[in-house]
């Protein structure tokens, strides 16, 4: 069965899982939405807030223009339209961490309009299962405070660092009808969110979080009833509440039950979602226009600098990287994440050449990496002196053996190729004295083998191959060898 055709057998038919994703992505700057306090991760409670933040009385908040420059960048990434006028609205709830009773954010108006995001289905042909994912809209907002219910036996603590923290809420169209494609597109836009710089997509920190909208209907029936699971924190855990929701509504519609729209909770210790409270709809919250806040309108020299700061995206850097020779596979793993992509530009700035370069990343450099438990930000190895090997294996001076070892050795010392090459005395020889006189004394200890090779046995020619080159240490040219043995062997 495809993804495309992704269903739940349930005892009177098939059923159609359909999708929404409703992502919070913390905008990336150095204040929050409306006031001048820090954002730092970690920080201890109620160090990062500001009075406006703190909804002291008088105080009126003031747009952080960088805020309004991260999230007009994250629309022209996904070729959305942007509103050069919108506006803010109240959202009228009262909780304990929300100190205004109201949050600040954009319904009516928002910054961002009709976008689409291109997923890929298939790993190995990332051009062949290609689907469009519609993004509706992408506006503004002011983040909440957090409750602490684990600082004392019988009270709750508030701490306000994150009330007023900027965040960009991107909605999708209901387009994903299966898990594998609400994790492909929670990926995707992360990643261009990585890109981009206007988020950091760091889900266990809570820079980045999803809602996840799911309902279930028998194929061609119109739209069923959504439920909506909050706050979930990992791509992993996303699929699992398609999932497990998907099958708990078939499961409900088939004994009979209503499926009720409702906002719910995942359990990730038991992979279960729980009911949390009834759906409220926007009239609930009250929705008005800010007062304190004029509308925002964006002028063409403001949206032409948002334009032109945008970096090469991902789909872009994999189709260039294509043009170079590279499979579809390798370029999509080496543009999957902005910092990998970035180390092999500057390893193909060296002069490596790109087939190369891209088959000794995504295999050798990946493989150490992930033995070692480092990001490729932490590479013992830089972009300059994987040049410096790979430009050692394609002038002759390495074999690919010997490129192994070497590589070895920088990951231990952080010592260049060149530098390790001489002092070890590991170049390859292409001496042809040397490896004749190995090539004779290898024929001479095997006899039996050179007269079955002789006599047709043409397979045994690795065998030779193999033990001229563990005599010299795996020094010895391939090719030379090769060339000298065909010619020693008749």
């Amino acid at each position: 069965m495809t993804e495309a055709a992704y269903r739940i057998r349930g005892a009177t038919g098939e059923w159609e899982v359909v999708v929404g994703l409703e992502v919070h992505a913390q905008v990336t700057s150095n204040a929050k939405l409306f006031s001048g306090a820090a954002t730092a991760f970690g920080a201890e409670p109620n160090t990062q807030v500001s009075l406006v933040d703190a909804a002291m009385p008088g105080m009126l908040p003031v747009p952080n223009r960088e805020c309004i420059r991260q999230a007009v960048r994250t629309g022209m990434a996904i070729d959305a339209q942007i509103n050069k006028w919108s506006r803010f609205d109240r959202k009228n709830y009262f909780y304990a961490d929300l100190p205004q009773g109201y949050q600040i954010s954009q319904l009516y108006h928002p910054l961002v309009g009709e976008g689409a995001i291109h997923i890929s289905l298939d790993d190995k042909n990332p051009d062949d299962a290609t689907k469009r994912i519609g993004v509706e809209r992408i506006h503004v907002e002011q983040d909440a405070g957090k409750l602490m219910h684990d600082q004392h036996p019988t009270q709750s603590y508030v701490d306000l660092n994150r009330s007023g923290v900027a965040l960009m809420e991107i909605v999708s169209r209901p387009d994903m009808t299966s898990p594998a494609e609400a994790g492909a597109y929670l990926r995707k836009l992360r990643s261009i969110l990585r890109y981009v710089g206007s988020c950091d997509g760091n889900m266990e920190e809570g820079s980045m979080r999803a809602d996840v909208n799911v309902s279930v209907r028998k194929p061609g029936d119109p739209l069923g009833t959504r439920t909506e699971t909050k706050n979930v924190n990992s791509v992993r855990f996303v699929m699992a509440v398609v999932e497990q929701e998907a099958l708990r509504q078939v499961t409900a519609l088939e004994a009979g039950e209503r499926i009720v729209q409702e906002t719910r909770l995942y359990d990730p210790d038991k992979n279960v979602t729980r009911s949390m409270r009834s759906k409220e709809d926007a009239h609930d919250y009250r929705y008005f226009p800010d007062p304190d806040l004029l509308p925002l309108e964006l002028d063409d020299a403001f949206l032409e600098e948002c334009r032109a700061s945008l970096p090469e995206l991902p789909d872009a850097k994999r189709r260039r990287y294509e043009a170079l020779g590279i499979t579809p596979y390798a370029a999509a793993v080496l543009t999957a994440e902005v910092e990998a992509a970035r180390w092999f530009d500057a390893l193909l700035e060296t002069g490596a050449k790109p087939v190369a370069a891209a088959n000794w990343v995504t295999s050798e450099l990946f493989g150490a990496l992930n033995r070692i438990g480092k990001d490729i930000e932490e590479s013992p190895v830089s972009p300059a002196q994987a040049g410096e090997l790979l430009g050692l294996v394609a002038d002759g001076t390495l074999s690919g053996t010997l490129a192994k070892q070497v590589f070895e050795i920088m990951l231990e010392t952080g010592q260049g190729a060149g530098a390790i090459v001489e002092e070890r005395g590991l170049k390859q020889t292409s001496d042809t004295g040397a490896i004749e006189k190995v090539i004779a004394d290898v024929m001479a200890a095997n006899e039996d083998k050179v007269a079955e090779y002789r006599s047709g046995k043409d397979k045994l020619f690795g065998f030779f191959v193999g033990q001229t080159m563990k005599a010299m240490g795996g020094k010895a040219n391939p090719g030379v060898v090769n060339d000298l043995l065909k010619k020693a062997l008749g």
